[in-house]
């Protein structure tokens, strides 16, 4: 017998009913940019050539989504199976924010019906980054949809091609492991690649790439922390305290290195008198810091560590403090040149809010009516 369950919960509630209308709103200024054109809905210009869409579908989306990225280092390549019964929520939630991401990518692309043109080699730009980044992204999504096939082949009853299928899954899992590092670190290349436009604080010469991958990481873990603690309290089962606060402690190595690395460069480069400079920029980088240091000093300590809801704000503030690391070097501090300014329309926020309601909405009816989380043990 399989160690995991459906919920079996009801699957339409307020929430869900909520969601729903939210994620309308998001599809009907989708339908509106797809009819009418990217300005009819969005404030990007000649110095902008992508907003919120590409900057938190892709750029921070896909970091929310490392969680089956980490876990699969942790349980396969580390091979701490104790964390085994975390991997299924975690595959989940990567492939619907993976899959988020591409869709995101195809939203805000000009000619978003010649899409497919990134998959033939004589349209392809082998100088652009972003050719990597698209072409790892779509294979990794095709790489979580095989990783995640056992838990539909188990909802059906086909037990014995999952087996088979389950043999297999060591080739696709080293290649589940490889994928989200090559990406993740080419996001970091972008900045590179965009020069004096970044702001000197997040410019780090060549070592965004590490940056990305540490935050990456670092965020992959807190969403798994993030998404057990409110499946235990949202759909009332035994909180996971003791897995969770193991992931806790290995956290604390990847902020570490992240801070040393990132204030070690700072230092060396002479551009300590900007971190303190109160600008705009300044108060930002602060502000970032900030929502770093405030989980490693809660989970350097083991008795916070042990203690539910100190590790929920202590994955709360990685994943804004992962966010806003992206945000802030990608579009927040960026500088096109003089004569340009962006901040997204309303129709751009309901697009982006939308699709993350439908994202939840997709993850709460999965995980009620598939095998997803793992079984409790009753007394």
């Amino acid at each position: 017998m399989s160690g995991y369950e459906p919920l079996k919960q009801r699957v339409v509630t307020w929430p869900f009913i909520l969601f729903g209308v939210i994620g309308a709103i998001g599809i009907y200024f989708l339908v509106v940019r797809f009819i009418e054109g990217m300005g009819a809905v969005t404030n990007l210009d000649g110095g902008y050539a992508w907003g919120i869409w590409v900057v938190y579908d892709i750029v921070v989306g896909t970091a929310l989504a490392c969680g089956g990225y980490a876990l699969a280092i942790t349980v396969y390549v580390l091979n701490k199976g104790k964390y085994h019964p975390l991997v299924r929520p975690a595959l989940l939630a990567s492939l619907l924010g993976y899959g988020l991401g591409g869709l995101g990518a195809v939203i805000d692309m000009g000619r978003w019906w010649q899409f497919y043109n990134i998959l033939l080699p004589w349209h392809m730009n082998f100088n652009s980054v972003m050719l990597e980044v698209g072409l790892c992204v779509m294979a990794y999504v095709l790489v979580l949809i095989i990783e995640f096939s056992p838990v539909v082949l188990e909802k059906f009853g086909l037990h014995d091609v999952r087996k088979k299928l389950e043999k297999l899954l060591f080739f696709v899992i080293a290649i589940g492991v490889l994928l989200p590092t090559m990406h993740q670190s080419s996001l970091g290349s972008i900045l590179i690649a965009m020069g004096h436009k970044v702001d000197p604080l997040w410019q780090t010469l060549h070592l965004q790439p590490v940056l990305a991958l540490l935050t990456a990481l670092t965020m992959g873990f807190a969403i798994v922390i993030f998404e057990a603690s409110l499946s235990s309290a949202g759909f009332h089962r035994n909180p996971e305290t003791g897995l969770l606060s193991g992931l806790g402690k290995g956290i604390v190595g990847l902020i570490s290195a992240y801070l040393l690395i990132r204030f070690g460069e700072i230092i060396i480069n002479g551009k300590l008198g900007l971190v303190f400079a109160f600008n705009f920029s300044s108060l930002m980088l602060l502000l970032e810091t900030a929502l770093f240091v405030v989980p490693l000093v809660i989970l350097l300590s083991p008795g916070r560590r042990n203690n539910a809801p100190q590790l929920l704000y202590a994955s709360v503030a990685m994943l804004l403090a992962g966010s806003l690391y992206r945000f802030n070097a990608f579009l927040i501090t960026f500088d096109p040149g003089p004569g340009y300014s962006y901040f997204p329309s309303f129709p751009e926020i309901m697009v982006t809010v939308g699709l993350v309601a439908i994202e939840i909405m997709i993850f709460l009816f999965i995980v009620k009516t598939f095998p997803v989380l793992h079984r409790e043990e009753h007394a």
